[in-house]
């Protein structure tokens, strides 16, 4: 069993209990789930802005802990603040660290949430609205083509985007209408390298009306110059400046040299 696969038997437990704990009824009452989702999309098409994903994460099951001191009110406003085109928060709380706490405290940025977990249920995707996100994301690698396109047309009726993750070509097959935004991770799940030569050979794979997203392994302005040119839109980033003592001013000093470009 890789860790994919790990993670994917404790979510099946994670979601199971979450249910018995808070019905959807309950969540359809949080003040936020009627809250009109931002659109990740138009603001990755908006060029004045980064492009930029900009990610809390605590720790990995690649890397151990990578910051855990960090506020998140603190970093995900600077993040906004500087021109994030969107802010991703880790939920997962056994193998990442995170919590839907951690989402609710990114709220008001006026930038789009993403939530990134391991979505395999229904009921995932409306946690995710009752805490403020406007987009959810699907891993193709543990999801097959059917339950993505189920998944994402319950995201659609709640108001939700959806980007979709995928890490190779016969993944490409899990794109589907209800799909607004396409992202290569260029890290493999299953063994943890990184390469964004995966990013640079699926990209004009990917239809062009789902703007492409990089994922993962981009530590410098050049590879986003690099990413921008083969045709991506947005570029996920976490690790980069979460490793860093205070990732508010990595993610300004980054934002700045992309500028100077």
């Amino acid at each position: 069993m890789n860790i994919l696969d790990t993670i994917i038997a404790r979510k099946k437990e994670e979601v199971a209990s979450q249910k018995q704990l808070v019905s959807i009824a309950e969540l359809e009452q949080r003040p936020l789930f009627p809250a009109a989702a931002l659109s990740l999309k138009k603001f990755l098409l908006d060029g004045t802005r980064t492009g930029i994903i900009a990610e809390f994460k605590r720790k990995s099951p690649s890397k151990g802990v990578i910051n855990d001191t960090a506020s998140v009110e603190e970093v995900t406003a600077a993040y906004a603040s500087n021109g994030a085109s969107g802010i991703s928060v880790l939920t997962d709380t056994d193998f990442f660290g995170g919590s839907l706490n951690d989402l609710l405290k990114a709220t008001g940025t006026g930038v789009p949430l993403l939530r990134k977990d391991f979505m395999i249920d229904e009921y995932q995707l409306v946690e995710a609205k009752a805490h403020g996100a406007s987009v959810i994301l699907l891993i193709a690698a543990c999801l097959s083509p059917e339950r993505v396109k189920q998944l994402a047309g319950t995201a659609k009726q709640l108001g939700l985007e959806v980007l979709l993750e995928i890490h190779n070509e016969e993944e490409l097959e899990h794109i589907c209408d209800s799909v607004d935004l396409v992202g290569v991770n260029n890290r493999n799940l299953k063994n943890f390298e990184v390469s964004i030569d995966t990013s640079l050979s699926l990209i004009n794979r990917i239809p062009r009306e789902k703007p492409a997203v990089a994922e993962s392994g981009i530590s410098d302005v050049d590879t986003i110059v690099t990413l921008r040119q083969a045709g991506f839109k947005g570029f996920l980033i976490g690790e980069n400046f979460m490793k860093q003592a205070n990732p508010s001013i990595a993610f300004t000093d980054f934002v700045h040299q992309l500028k100077a470009k």
